[in-house]
């Protein structure tokens, strides 16, 4: 029985030739030649007995497009036309490289991209989005570790060859945070130190996604998310996942309920005892503007020494979670 010949992808191409076209149908275990009209093609792949991909060979008008096989040729009207408008031309890949599980998003530059109908990395189709006439993003499929050739594919033909380099890429590591703390309303920057940055594609603060800007393979700086608690740093990229094993912390914004006493010498010196909230990460405290020496004695106390002063001053106790707010009253006498 005689091939039978469905459809072509694309149904146009240059009338200088060089578009590859997908041949679809039946029967064509065993053909040995498909034909743009009366010339064969240039490039004949039998890809099974239902497909073949064919490169077109110079011509004008609407031809035929048939396949010979050992029963004969086929015989249904499938059109090809030729068109003169020129091939798409790539000028640059960026980024060029990608690691081999693919995943990377390629803008390719150029002209003659518009009504495009394929993009390929080495022998494999990719997804891709035409932007304009002149830029098209596309995704590059995993493959070997090989270069492939990446073409552009459109009514007036197939692009020139431009190379994309694959390569092993292995999982990014988190070795380190800071700081290691902050509000839980969020908000602040954290430097995520590490390896294996490079094409990262999403950072989370537990399963809360943040911001972020890669600096370079070893360094992220990220805003956190409102959160609570503590939970692990996960930075991702096409390699995979770090393992989660640094943690960063919300802390609560400390508040005070009290001083005793409340009032002290000009001169300072004395102990004051502050009561409230949320003192284990204390960092700071103030009275006015001035720092003050203190220790933590629990959760819920400080013992602070006041500087000298004068009037009457807020206080107000700082840690990674934000500053005490309001403070309380503070009399020199």
């Amino acid at each position: 029985m005689a091939p039978v010949v469905n459809s072509v992808t694309p149904n146009q191409g240059s009338s200088a030739g060089g578009t590859s076209v997908t041949i679809t149908g039946s029967g064509f275990a065993g053909a040995s030649a498909a034909r743009f009209g009366g010339t064969r093609a240039a490039g004949f792949v039998l890809v099974s007995s239902t497909t073949i991909t064919a490169i077109s060979p110079p011509g004008t008008g609407t031809v035929n497009v048939t396949v010979t096989g050992s029963s004969g040729t086929s015989t249904q009207t499938v059109p090809f036309t030729y068109v003169n408008a020129p091939a798409p031309i790539i000028t640059t890949l960026a980024p060029n490289t990608g690691p081999e599980a693919g995943g990377t998003v390629v803008t390719i530059t150029g002209s003659g991209f518009t009504g495009t109908t394929q993009v390929r990395f080495g022998g494999q189709a990719s997804s891709f989005t035409v932007v304009s006439s002149n830029q098209l993003t596309a995704t590059a499929p995993a493959t070997g570790s090989a270069p492939v050739l990446v073409t552009v594919t459109t009514p007036a033909g197939t692009s020139n060859p431009a190379p994309f380099c694959y390569f092993a890429a292995t999982a990014p590591v988190v070795t380190g945070i800071a700081p290691s703390q902050g509000p839980v309303a969020g908000g602040n920057i954290a430097t995520i130190t590490g390896s294996g940055f490079t094409g990262a594609t999403q950072v989370q603060f537990g399963t809360l996604a943040s911001s972020f800007t890669v600096i370079s393979d070893s360094q992220v700086d990220a805003t956190a998310p409102g959160g609570s608690g503590t939970v692990p740093i996960i930075v991702v990229t096409p390699g995979g996942s770090s393992a989660g094993d640094v943690y960063y912390s919300y802390v609560a914004a400390p508040t005070i309920v009290s001083l005793n006493p409340s009032e002290g010498p000009s001169f300072g010196g004395n102990s004051v005892t502050i009561v409230g909230t949320d003192f284990t990460h204390v960092t700071g405290v103030l009275f006015g503007v001035s720092p003050a020496p203190f220790s933590i004695v629990s959760d819920t106390q400080i013992v602070a020494t006041p500087p000298e002063g004068s009037g009457t001053v807020m206080v107000t106790v700082v840690s990674a979670g934000g500053t005490s707010s309001p403070g309380a009253p503070y009399t020199y006498l």
